[in-house]
């Protein structure tokens, strides 16, 4: 079966800040793929895993028959090793390439700089720290309390950093540029999930046209 290049992320977090970086990255490098516009053409379809156990995430949509992109967040041990191996199982399937990110999650590949310039203020962090959680802190602490941010509840804690998560990945975005990933992505990890995205979409291009499609 042919179709369109499946792009499998957990969430719909994962979903804006693969599409809102590609076309903020786009600006200086047109060569790279325009997901928003792929998608809206059919050439590929992004889904969401929507969480669960990860062991199944791998073969979720296989019955589709399409070519398929997984990308997950690494997370801290032991869950990156459960994620580590659906990401080999990805990979031992054909025309399928899955990838786990070296640092914890994707909005630990925005810049500080992003962040600040998208009014979200001051915040710094390592490659494995949970930087929503750190940005939801550090918005709680701006405002006056009664209770210190410690003793929240872990429910609160959850959701202020949901909060903070979603405009991470809808707004600090989109103040991202080349400049700014090649410092906070030296390894290219980033550029690299994009040209494996326009390798595969271009393959199932190709094979529809051997079909008879255009």
């Amino acid at each position: 079966m042919n179709g369109p290049l499946l792009i499998v992320l957990e969430g719909a977090n994962d979903l804006e800040f693969l599409t809102r970086l590609s076309s903020r990255l786009r600006q200086e490098e047109p060569n790279l793929p325009d997901l928003q516009r792929w998608q809206a053409e059919g050439r590929v379809r992004l889904a969401t895993v929507g969480g669960g156990d990860p062991a199944s995430w791998s073969y979720r949509f296989a019955l589709l028959g399409l070519h398929e992109f997984h990308l997950y967040d690494r997370e801290q041990a032991p869950e990156s090793t459960v994620r580590q191996r659906a990401v080999d199982r990805v990979n031992a399937r054909e025309h399928c390439r899955g990838v786990l990110t070296s640092k914890r999650s994707l909005e630990n590949y925005l810049h500080p700089q992003a962040i600040a310039a998208g009014g979200g203020g001051t915040v710094e962090f390592g490659d494995q720290d949970p930087v929503a959680l750190l940005l939801a802190q550090h918005w709680f602490e701006q405002v006056p309390a009664t209770v210190p941010w410690q003793l929240l509840p872990r429910r609160t804690h959850r959701r202020l950093a949901a909060r903070a998560k979603r405009w991470l990945n809808t707004r600090a975005i989109e103040q991202m540029d080349l400049s700014l990933l090649a410092e906070c992505d030296p390894e290219g990890e980033v550029l690299g999930w994009l040209r494996a995205i326009d390798e595969l979409a271009s393959d199932c291009h190709a094979s529809l046209s051997l079909c008879g499609y255009s």
